[in-house]
């Protein structure tokens, strides 16, 4: 049953790869670690963070909270308004894609036909008003007509795309005029709610309810966030859904790693996740202070996709007391982003413990062991990264700060395979 049901989800992410031209997260598989010397071709973003990317055919799209960006040995400065595009091969700014949206993007995924979803705080997009998702075309940045989704309540934080399904996760209460607190399936093209996915996150660890990272891989959809139930069962912060049935259902899988406490400033400490090309596993990252080898905060963790009932990490690599915030997962590496300066570091207590080893802002964990890999190009630490995207040519990094591999690289850079 496990082996059939794996083999479905790596047929069904090759399948939407070949259909549409697009990469997704958790999609792409490596047989090697990236180099660690990023690509120089890569443009820079000039001002604030950068928060998500996507890859659209050879288009990559990046999304955060900027106005300024540059091609790579250009003094040009060009406009743009919290979201942008560039060529992957060449790595020049679009000229035709620089839509106006008004506040930033926290989310994009892979559109149809040279689309790409986008996902945040803004309330309009060029021209017209769409709260908080719009779906834009890459050729000149305009909404695509006939998708609606305005989102009410609040805002969207993810997004994952499978097909003709597109699955949004946020802090929101509603989805056009439809009740759904934050999480909602919609129809790709349309944005319709669908109605055979109603699953609710509810009773969360401080504020309103909110979904923080959702992926997809076959008939999985794993979401984190501040909850501690979906649909009433009990899932602390992490959980799983069947959207293999109809209507979705939450999976037989329930973890208690994340029900313990951090630091009282992250009564909700989960970020990102990823899943395992194969959808086999998948990585959880989260933030909440020094805290000791006992707990779950500032930590890396691997668990099974398949296993039912109550779960366990399969293992867990500790910073010491630093936050990661993004995860991607290619079948040779775990890559773990935020503003770390350790891994493997269960002792350390805001310190470097027995075996620490250095891995300041961005590093990467055998899949298998759960200890750090040798790879190591440093990034220059700030908030941390925000953005990983895997592809067939290499590594994409998002972040708010200049120096990744000991070169300059603001905010956008890319290690490509060896």
């Amino acid at each position: 049953m496990f082996a059939r049901t794996t083999s479905v989800s790596v047929l069904a992410a090759a399948l939407t790869l070949f259909l549409t031209g697009v990469a997704a997260a958790g999609t792409t598989e490596h047989s090697t670690v990236v180099s660690a010397d990023p690509v120089n071709t890569t443009p820079h973003v000039l001002d604030g963070i950068v928060n998500a990317i996507a890859l659209v055919g050879g288009t990559v799209v990046v999304g955060g909270s900027f106005g300024r960006v540059r091609d790579a040995g250009s003094t040009e400065t060009l406009e743009r308004d919290n979201i942008f595009a560039y060529d992957l091969a060449s790595g020049r700014v679009v000229p035709g894609f620089a839509p106006y949206l008004d506040r930033p993007v926290h989310a994009l995924a892979a559109g149809a036909g040279g689309t790409v979803y986008a996902g945040g705080e803004f309330a309009v997009a060029g021209d017209a008003r769409t709260r908080g998702l719009a779906l834009l075309r890459l050729s000149d940045g305009a909404p695509v007509t006939g998708f609606d989704a305005q989102v009410y309540g609040g805002t969207v934080t993810s997004l994952a795309r499978g097909g003709s399904r597109l699955y949004v996760g946020g802090d929101f209460t509603g989805v056009g005029h439809v009740f759904r607190v934050a999480l909602a399936r919609l129809d790709a093209a349309t944005g319709a709610v669908d109605p055979d996915f109603a699953v609710r996150p509810g009773t969360p660890r401080g504020g309103r309810t909110k979904v923080q990272s959702i992926s997809l891989s076959g008939d999985r959809l794993a979401v984190d966030g501040n909850f501690t139930t979906l649909d009433g069962l009990s899932r602390p912060q992490l959980g799983l859904i069947d959207v293999g049935t109809l209507p979705a259902r939450v999976a037989d899988w329930r973890t208690d790693a994340y029900a313990g406490r951090c630091l009282d400033v992250f009564p909700s400490y989960v970020r990102g996740l990823d899943f395992a090309p194969d959808g086999s596993y998948f990585a959880v990252v989260t933030t909440g202070g020094p805290a000791g080898a006992g707990k779950m905060c500032d930590t890396a963790a691997r668990f099974e996709t398949y296993t039912r009932g109550e779960v366990r990490a399969t293992w867990v690599n500790h910073t010491g007391g630093d936050s990661l915030y993004s995860v991607a997962v290619t079948g040779a590496a775990v890559y773990v982003g935020g503003h770390q300066r350790w891994l493997d570091n269960p002792l350390g207590r805001d310190s470097a413990g027995p075996g620490a080893v250095r891995r300041p802002g961005i590093g990467a964990i055998h899949p298998r062991t759960g200890k750090a890999l040798k790879w190591n190009p440093t990034r220059e630490r700030g908030i941390g990264v925000k953005a990983f995207l895997a592809h067939r040519g290499g590594l994409l990094v998002g972040s708010d700060t200049t120096r990744l591999g000991h070169e300059y690289h603001a905010r956008v850079g890319m290690f490509p395979l060896p």
